[in-house]
């Protein structure tokens, strides 16, 4: 899974951020220092990637002791380069834990700071805390989670006719109503299809992994993802969604599938807020009514607004560097409290980042320009119960190359269903989880 990060429109003011409680010796994360201190932060692409500074300027706001100092890593080798600085003893104070896939090796060797303190203190107001947790400790904290919805286009349902999404779904229901809404836009001398599903392996094994009961990445049986992959290849054949071969060749993008109306409806992670938000203002998406549905389930035991819609997106975390200056442990650990509370919330809504304390920013990101006003849109966004979709586990990412190979050999035609899933149960069991 990737993301697009952009700045939306909208401004929330920042409130002022309260710190109170004394110190001890690791430094409680409710204590703000009394002189001044300078922390530094890892992040990456600062000049698209705005939440680092936001976090960083607003800290500075609400602490002015401390000034948090950004230095920036490549995206695309941002764990390869913090490990290599880590073991050089040159990474920052904090650095962010991009996804769930290389926290066990940050973990178990002993590259993160105890922060079980700073967890309490938050409660359970912040989703993805329980993904950083190994042996009773927290060793990271969440300060956003993006999660999957149903994202449509009100429009082209109007188009073809057929009601929207009530948040009811089961994943039989979406198949059938992409169909109806591929043959309405036709009948309408539309060329849009019902649904798009992106090329990434997230799109089909991230909600089978969540929603089926008791599958587990690192059991090595991966029988769970044949009904996904079955209902996946049935829209391909139906021609509700583009083929998997045509995304790849053609290197379509899910931000101009969606945004230039060519399908009705996209699962996507919540990044995608800010980022059509930002392409309709500037005119690279076309203007349109949409809305978020929660995404489909396995079964109706988790449909419907009085439940708790499944589905999945790895937390994104910050961490304290174990070689930080002592002295600066406690304004490390104020800032992990700010980043991922409700003040920290806010500064990342207010650019149209998802932060891991959905609750309380509801109605400052449904204020933007662009965003929906529905009921069940602002339901999809802040009620949900999302499963990690990288397990931690020291055999995580070599499984998820495993299957992100029986992935394209599915959806491409390559193999058959079971014969995908038999040789990435064999590869499990042969190159990982072996001995």
């Amino acid at each position: 899974m990737k993301r697009s990060i952009s700045m939306a429109l909208g401004v929330v003011s920042a409130v002022s951020l309260l710190l109170a409680g004394c110190g001890d010796d690791a430094g409680s994360p409710a204590a703000a220092p009394t002189g001044p201190v300078t922390l530094t932060l890892g992040g990456w692409t600062l000049a698209s990637t705005p939440e680092f500074k936001a976090l960083a300027d607003g800290f500075h706001e609400a602490n002015p002791n401390v000034t948090v100092e950004l230095k920036e890593y490549d995206a695309t080798n941002y764990d390869t380069q913090m490990i290599a600085d880590l073991a050089a003893k040159k990474a920052p104070d904090l650095y962010i834990q991009k996804n769930l896939k290389p926290f066990y090796t940050y973990q178990s060797g002993k590259q993160l700071l105890d922060v079980s303190d700073v967890a309490k203190q938050l409660g359970d107001k912040v989703g993805g805390l329980s993904a950083y947790q190994v042996d009773g400790k927290t060793w990271a904290i969440p300060y956003r989670q993006d999660s999957w919805v149903l994202f449509y286009n009100r429009a082209l349902f109007d188009k073809a006719g057929v009601e929207y999404p009530d948040g009811s779904w089961t994943w039989d229901d979406y198949a059938a109503a992409s169909k109806r809404v591929t043959t309405g836009l036709k009948g309408a001398g539309s060329k849009a299809f019902g649904d798009y599903q992106h090329n990434w392996q997230s799109t089909v094994q991230g909600f089978a992994l969540a929603q089926t009961p008791g599958a587990k990445l690192d059991s090595g049986d991966f029988g769970y993802l044949k009904p996904y992959y079955t209902r996946a290849l049935d829209l391909q054949s139906a021609g509700a969604q583009q083929a998997y071969g045509t995304v790849t060749t053609n290197k379509l993008t899910y931000q101009s599938q969606f945004g230039k109306q060519q399908a009705a409806m996209m699962l996507m992670g919540t990044w995608y807020i800010a980022t059509l938000l930002k392409q309709q203002s500037t005119g690279d998406a076309e203007n349109f009514a949409w809305g978020m549905a929660p995404a489909p389930q396995l079964d109706a035991s988790t449909t419907g607004t009085s439940k708790k819609p499944i589905t999945f997106g790895d937390p994104t975390g910050l961490g304290i560097n174990p070689a930080i200056d002592k002295q600066k442990i406690t304004a490390a650990k104020a800032f992990l409290a700010y980043a991922a509370g409700e003040q920290g919330a806010k500064k990342l809504a207010s650019i149209g980042v998802t932060p891991a304390d959905t609750g309380s920013v509801t109605q400052d990101l449904f204020a933007l320009k662009g965003m929906p006003t529905d009921e069940l849109s602002k339901f999809t966004f802040s009620t949900h119960d999302t499963k990690p979709e990288n397990p931690v586990s020291k055999h995580t990412a070599a499984l998820q190359n495993i299957l992100n190979d029986a992935h394209s050999a599915v959806l491409s035609g390559s193999k058959p269903v079971d014969s995908a899933i038999s040789a990435a149960q064999d590869r499990a069991k042969n190159e990982v989880l072996k001995g």
